[in-house]
């Protein structure tokens, strides 16, 4: 398929404006306005944006994340691409499309973004430090399974590398990489580094505020996001991961919310509950996760039952004629709650939500294998999943009966 890339970012372009015209710039006036500008605290009730210093009663810092840029020699000196290549009004923002791009990292924006490149006809290459992509907070079956449809498209995943040193050769980029114990070099045209984010909490006046950090620069805060400055809240990627949080657009929302709410009503505080939060990667097929992993699980003290079941079970699947992918479910052995889902699959970033609502309510095995499902939808794969802990799904009929 030939692809008129520019064309194709002009109209991503247009669907941001058009979306931040409607859901942000809208919301502007009355009790709302803004001040552009850097900003910093001066003290805990003063910020200072640009020449003008603003004081308040109450503050939130949601000050977002970045990419995280590895110390590897050379790269000061090689232009690269980070996740915000294709941010709207960025420096970094992409037009053109490259022949050949070399990606450092194998987490979910490595796989989203290398898939897609790979389709619009770039030669993808992903250098990945552990034996598979995913391999940090992910089943390992969710890896193996995405890293099969990825040979399959052509795309060269290359486990176990460490890059050493890149360089300009005049035509892109040299990496020199450790993979293994041996030593191999890539070329390529763009190189994107994709080795996840970090909270925005430096050069913001933190420590001016009195607003303690960890040894991960998230900001702390308690289960009600405040800080250790009381009147001083932090919601979004800027606390990363405490509190079961995850770096995550409707997490970042909710957080927001909860701030806000207990910021203006310290009454009736609101907790943050991360328990139960529902992700997705946008690979083909995508990726639905929710909850525990098998590791997670048994690291927490529980009896686990497991079970694995390749997405060919699945009828709604073969009608399709796309069973690539799997459903991963982890339960409690003694109690039989459902603790996790993973599923690779088509439909598997709607389909996660029945299994984070079911674990919001702390259901089992028998509620999902009780609760009636369309046939056929993709949805079963959850209903089977739980009836291997009674029976074979190899042998169910037309309705996982």
């Amino acid at each position: 398929m030939k692809v008129d890339f520019a064309e194709l970012i002009a109209q991503k372009d247009e669907v941001i404006r058009d979306y931040r015209a409607k859901k942000y710039d809208s919301l502007v006036g009355g009790l709302i306005s803004i001040r552009e500008g850097s900003s910093r605290f001066l003290d805990a009730n003063t910020v200072e944006v640009g020449a003008t210093r603003l004081t308040g009663e109450r503050f939130l810092i949601a000050t977002g994340s970045r990419p995280v840029i590895p110390d590897i020699p050379g790269l000061d000196r090689v232009p690269f691409l980070t996740s915000d290549l294709l941010t709207h009004g960025e420096a970094s923002e992409l037009k053109d499309l490259p022949a050949s791009l070399l990606i450092v990292g194998g987490g979910y924006i490595a796989l989203e973004l290398g898939q897609m490149f790979a389709r619009f006809g770039t030669e993808v290459t992903i250098l990945e430090r552990s034996a598979q992509v995913l391999a940090h907070g992910y089943e390992p079956q969710v890896g193996q399974a995405i890293g099969r449809v990825f040979a399959d498209e052509g795309i060269s995943i290359v486990p176990h590398a460490s890059v050493e040193t890149v360089r300009s050769d005049g035509a892109g980029v040299v990496a020199d990489v450790r993979v293994g114990e041996g030593r191999r070099t890539f070329h390529a045209e763009r190189l994107l580094i994709a080795t996840g984010r970090r909270p925005n909490s430096d050069g913001i006046g933190l420590q001016a505020a009195g607003v303690a950090v960890n040894a991960q620069e998230e900001v702390s805060v308690d289960p009600q996001l405040r800080t250790s400055v009381p009147h001083i809240y932090a919601a979004g990627d800027v606390i990363g991961r405490l509190h079961d949080s995850q770096m995550a657009t409707p997490v970042g929302a909710r957080q927001g919310g909860i701030a806000a709410y207990n910021a203006l009503d310290g009454n009736n505080p609101r907790a943050f509950d991360g328990r139960v939060i529902p992700r997705a990667i946008f690979t083909d097929p995508p990726i639905g996760i929710v909850g525990m992993t098998e590791a997670e699980a048994l690291a927490a003290g529980h009896r686990c039952w497991c079970a694995t079941i390749p997405m060919e079970l699945v009828p709604r699947a073969g009608a399709i004629r796309d069973t690539r992918g799997l459903v991963k479910m982890v339960a409690d052995t003694d109690s039989e709650a459902v603790l996790g889902v993973s599923m690779v699959g088509a439909g598997s970033p709607e389909v996660i939500h029945e299994a984070a609502m079911g674990m919001r309510f702390r259901a089992t095995l028998h509620d999902f294998i009780g609760q009636l499902h369309v046939y056929p939808t993709m949805a079963e794969a959850l209903k089977i999943a739980a009836i291997a802990r009674y029976r074979d799904p190899t042998k169910l009929s037309c309705c996982a009966e």
